[in-house]
């Protein structure tokens, strides 16, 4: 039996695949990837079974859906199905399918048509970043025909223009995620960049190549190959990505001189393969590192204002407009946009076949049947009313679940989550991803998770700042008490106090002697206000009789790269976040926030030894489920979360990275989260701080 569901096939850019409004497919994640396995026909590399054409630039889909972001129109979760393999990937970006995502939202309904044209504010799901894509409708109507030509397809088609408003570090949290723009891995000299796609950049001269090399040479040299995945790896560490082992982020790409002025040429790897032309989002990363001075693919004499570069690949060429601002090293990027063009080919009923779903498709029942493959989605309408709660306890867990963390990826909240993660995943037997929703200082995140399904598949890495700091600070519209099901502590980690190693302080002695004769001298970086490094510096303020600027990042891994940077002199971070930059030299340790020395930094006094004392910050990490979440779920989560960190494996990279691990259980985590909402709440009087 065969089951079917609406579908829109297009050509957007140089890619294609099919567009699905969101609420066509299930709304369980496991069979909505079956669904998308069956209809690209991924389990075999000709592709087929399916709509794909046997290359991953023919095996995308976009998944649209009305916004729920504030300001935008639409949401886009772009999908990267497998070839030859049943896999489905929603962690990169694809620009080429977002030149879509305009014209197929306008004729769906979801954005009415103006006459002339109609611009779409997208919010990209994959990377959190909104980009206004400007759609030619005379009259009111979509028009796909027009003059336009973009090298890699064939014809002439009506321009799209997609305008890229935050893409700088929407993965890591800032535009060059080392804190330099160069760096030195593995003898050679490249640029990490966080500019739409994280890539690490090299040039081609450097590995012996003269970087017009086509893709099937660059492909065929496998000592190549194995040299550039050797420094992505490392590049991943670098950008606070962690392990990219089994992700496609952050991508290679082999830089030369262009054909003229403006321009340069570029080998991009989609990781391990040379693309066949060149990702859009890719391109916006070369063109901005091209735009800036400093890095390995910097033009020779940046400048001010806006220029078209040309991003030259194997089929031909794409134009970045490029607006920048500043002069000489303080010049930074404004905006990114380029012309794209789309067609739909094709708009009916898309035929599943049974095998690609672990579920068998049941015959319809009734006088009017509803297609089986809706039926999860009433399932989990079902769920959340908690008719079915006995049979979904049971049954869990029946799909992918979710961890959201709080903060940007590559701090330590992040870290954590991977690390436990990927272990609950293997004693759940069931896939588990993990979901970084930084900003409003953890708010995004915990309204998120306290809103979602109380059906145990969105939990939460909830720690300190999200569950007592910045509720004590201000009224939120979550209670970290009432909102959640706690499942288990997950472990500590003391707050360090860093200095960059650019700035003139060797010791609290001398930092407070200085900031006393100068008040305004040094600042200190926070993740953010009602944070624990905010809180901690706060304290330290009051204790030390000093006075700090403040300046708040969204999440810890920005902050920190700033403050290794220079661009702020001081922080707070816990031991887990800082760790890595202390011992690789980036970051001064200063003094230990908390009662006692760490074993890792036993040379490093505590901020009482120092002279400073009052000021305790022990960080905290705990994993959260919604309220109303089935206590036979709540009890089988806290059992996996035990088993994982009695892990030694699991435990030695937990603590290896300065946070000791500690589990509880469900009723002590909640009795901690009141005992410290009361503390804080205290401090925030005391101290008189405020959200501002």
């Amino acid at each position: 039996m065969t089951r079917s569901l609406p579908c829109v096939l297009m050509r957007a850019g140089t890619s294609r695949g099919p567009f699905f409004l969101r609420e066509w497919l299930p709304a369980d994640e496991r069979e909505r990837d079956e669904a998308l396995i069956g209809a690209i026909g991924a389990s075999d590399l000709l592709q087929l079974d399916g709509v794909g054409g046997g290359s991953t630039l023919t095996s995308k889909v976009a998944i649209v859906s009305r916004s729920q972001e504030p300001g935008c129109d639409v949401d886009y979760l772009f999908a990267q199905v497998g070839v030859g393999q049943r896999s489905v990937d929603t962690r990169p970006n694809c620009g080429n399918m977002l030149s879509g995502v305009g014209p197929f939202a306008i004729e769906q309904g979801l954005v009415p048509a103006r006459d002339g044209a109609t611009t779409v504010r997208v919010f990209n799901v994959n990377t959190r970043s909104r980009i206004d894509v400007t759609v030619q409708t005379p009259g009111g109507r979509v028009a796909y025909a027009g003059d336009t030509g973009i090298d890699g397809v064939a014809g002439t088609g009506a321009p799209i223009r997609l305008n890229f408003l935050d893409a700088w570090g929407a993965v890591t949290g800032s535009l060059f995620p080392t804190g330099r723009r160069i760096d030195r891995i593995e003898g050679l000299e490249v640029s990490c960049i966080d500019a739409a796609m994280p890539l690490v950049i090299l040039r081609a001269a450097d590995l012996g190549l003269g970087g017009r090399e086509s893709p099937a040479e660059l492909d065929a040299d496998r000592a190549l190959l194995a040299r550039l995945e050797s420094v992505r790896r490392a590049a991943g560490f670098a950008m606070g990505l962690g392990d990219v082992s089994t992700s496609v982020v952050p991508k290679p790409v082999i830089a030369s001189a262009g054909d003229g002025p403006l321009s340069l040429t570029s080998r991009y790897f989609t990781p391990r393969r040379c693309h066949a032309s060149h990702a859009v989002t890719g391109a916006i990363g070369v063109a901005t590192a091209y735009a800036l001075p400093g890095t390995v693919c910097s033009a020779e004499a940046p400048v001010e204002g806006v220029q078209t570069v040309s991003v030259c690949h194997p089929q031909g060429r794409i134009g970045i407009e490029v607006a920048t601002a500043g002069r000489g090293a303080d010049l930074s990027i404004q905006r990114a946009a380029l012309v794209r063009t789309a067609r739909k080919i094709l708009q009916g009923e898309l035929h599943l076949p049974d095998y690609v779903f672990s579920t068998p498709a049941r015959p319809p029942e009734g006088d009017t049947p509803m297609p089986r493959i809706l039926a999860p989605a009433l399932l989990a309408a079902a769920t959340a009313l908690g008719a079915a709660a006995p049979a979904v306890a049971q049954g869990f867990p029946s799909k992918t679940i979710t961890i959201v963390v709080p903060t940007s990826a590559g701090g330590g909240n992040d870290a954590i989550a991977r690390t436990v993660g990927q272990k609950m995943s293997t004693l759940l037997g069931q896939t588990v991803i993990i979901d970084n929703r930084a900003g409003a200082n953890g708010s995004i995140a915990s309204e998120f998770v306290a809103r979602a399904t109380p059906d145990g598949h969105t939990l939460m890495l909830g720690y300190i700042a999200t569950h007592a700091m910045n509720p004590a600070l201000q009224k939120l519209r979550y209670d970290p008490v009432t909102d959640f099901e706690p499942i288990g502590l997950v472990g500590t980690s003391p707050t360090l106090m860093v200095a960059s190693m650019n700035s003139p302080i060797k010791s609290v002695k001398e930092l407070v002697a200085a900031q006393k004769a100068k008040p305004d001298r040094f600042a200190y970086a926070s993740a953010g206000n009602g944070t624990a490094p905010h809180f901690a510096a706060e304290l330290f303020k009051i204790n030390a009789g000093i006075e700090l600027l403040g300046v708040p990042y969204k999440g810890s891994a920005p902050a920190i790269n700033d403050t290794i940077a220079g661009q702020v002199q001081v922080m707070f971070p816990s031991l887990f976040t800082a760790i890595s930059h202390v011992k690789n030299g980036k970051l001064r340790a200063l003094a230990i926030a908390g009662p006692k020395r760490s074993p890792l930094l036993p040379d490093v006094p505590t901020l009482k030894e120092a002279g400073v004392s009052g000021v305790e910050v022990q960080q905290w990490y705990g994993l959260f489920a919604p309220h109303k979440t089935p206590k036979p779920i709540v009890d089988r989560l806290s059992k996996a979360l035990q088993t994982a960190l009695a892990d030694p494996e699991i435990a030695r990279r937990i603590e290896e990275s300065g946070a000791d691990v500690e589990w509880s259980t469900p009723e002590q985590l909640g009795a901690l989260v009141k005992t410290e909402l009361a503390r804080w709440k205290g401090v925030v009087q005391r101290a008189r701080l405020t959200a501002d």
